[in-house]
């Protein structure tokens, strides 16, 4: 999997963006990560090598904007470039995940119809207010692959509502020394929705801080996929029936 950051920094926009890592790495080297710029790989995806060839071989999936938000507005500008790329490359699969999705349609391109067939788009839902505020629109936007990321997970979500139509939820804690906490029973509740509509379930990572059975547990960052994984919370879809 390839990754393609056309623009880094961001605002934070909400309860899910109080410890966010790329304000924590950005610290370390005494960087400003609300400071918006443009990437020196903006380009990434259309770079050329000297044969010709691009520099991104497909077919391959791209995770785009992990270091920023696609529909921030200071990128605005920028915005209609980055669609004409992931346009022209159908080679590649490109995927995002957003906090602003009630901005999606903010330099949206002309051609975009019902979506483009290489593109997919998850978005937030660190909790119940977060579900309730962005589902809604983005269950009626013309979007060809959905997903739902709860993460991180700051507290029991019910997401039934909501699963018509997509593709994926996945859900994960809190990484950093000042994690909150994320709950096991959440996570199983997520499953059980997710189960009952036959959408598939992805219990990512457990967080730094994780609590089962009244026992509260801190993960190193390493471990916390793997302890994820042998929770044996996810869970494929109907498929695995």
């Amino acid at each position: 999997m390839a990754g393609w950051n056309p623009w880094h920094g961001c605002r934070k926009y909400s309860a899910g963006c109080l410890h966010c890592y790329v304000y924590r790495r950005d610290a370390k080297y005494e960087l400003d990560a609300s400071a918006v710029r443009k990437n020196a790989a903006f380009d990434l995806p259309v770079r050329k090598k000297r044969d010709g060839s691009y520099v991104l071989k497909g077919p391959d999936e791209v995770a785009c904007c992990f270091t920023s938000d696609f529909f921030l507005d200071a990128a605005d500008d920028w915005r209609a470039e980055a669609w004409r790329m992931m346009r022209e490359r159908t080679d590649l699969h490109f995927f995002f995940i957003t906090k602003r999705i009630l901005r999606f349609y903010e330099r949206l391109p002309e051609d975009w119809g019902q979506g483009y067939e290489n593109v997919t788009i998850g978005v937030t839902c660190e909790n119940q207010a977060a579900a309730d505020e962005r589902m809604p629109f983005f269950q009626r936007l013309p979007i060809r692959r959905k997903i739902i990321v709860c993460e991180p997970m700051l507290e029991a979500i019910d997401l039934s509502p909501y699963l018509q139509g997509i593709a994926q939820v996945a859900a994960g804690g809190e990484s950093g020394e000042d994690a909150r906490l994320m709950r096991y029973e959440w996570a199983l509740s997520l499953r059980a929705q997710c189960m009952a509509a036959g959408v598939p379930f992805w219990f990512r990572q457990t967080g730094a801080r994780f609590e089962k059975d009244g026992k509260v547990y801190r993960i190193l960052r390493r471990h916390q996929s793997a302890q994820a994984r042998k929770s044996a919370l996810s869970w494929a879809g109907l498929q695995e029936e």
